[in-house]
């Protein structure tokens, strides 16, 4: 039996981490200390990354070129080692105040030790696409585009699908 408490003091440390990023104090790859060798994390635009090693560098690759983006949490769900996340992408602030965001969700689960196994990001990519030419938002140079054709497997890793199973 997993112990929910365990699970929310796994994910206020990670959103501690994430929060830090988002002030410019840490980079991306900070997050891989609440992460197993053998994550599964995939994003919406990215797709599928598996290992450690691999989402190191997609967080490299992927957030080049958006470190001025913030990702404040809205909400907070656990249910046994599963986390459900509320999160806004927020992309810049409007001219008239306020800002260029929109919801996104992540799912992770948690795998003890203080540690995540997997986390899938969700969000309405034609959203985000829509702000971006509201903004007038061009890619710096060193922004990298995701893959053409990117995986969308979203299973958990390999020997932890007893998590997502009641």
């Amino acid at each position: 039996m997993v112990d929910e408490d365990e699970v929310r003091a796994a994910y206020r440390r990670y959103v501690e981490t994430r929060d830090a990023i988002d002030r410019g104090e840490k980079d991306w790859t900070a997050l891989e200390a609440h992460f197993t060798d053998d994550a599964v994390f995939v994003d919406p635009a990215w797709g599928r990354v598996e290992g450690l090693p691999a989402i190191r560098r997609f967080w490299t690759e992927s957030m080049a070129g958006l470190e001025d983006w913030t990702f404040p949490e809205t909400f907070t769900l656990v249910e046994g080692p599963r986390v459900v996340t509320g999160f806004t992408q927020r992309m810049g602030e409007r001219p008239g105040g306020g800002f260029y965001e929109c919801p996104g969700m992540s799912v992770l689960y948690y795998a003890g030790d203080g540690r995540f196994c997997y986390e899938l990001d969700l969000m309405n990519m034609a959203q985000v696409n829509e702000l971006l030419r509201e903004m007038g938002w061009k890619p710096p140079a060193h922004f990298n585009f995701p893959p053409p054709n990117p995986d969308r497997d979203d299973s958990l890793p390999p020997g932890r699908e007893h998590l997502a199973q009641r």
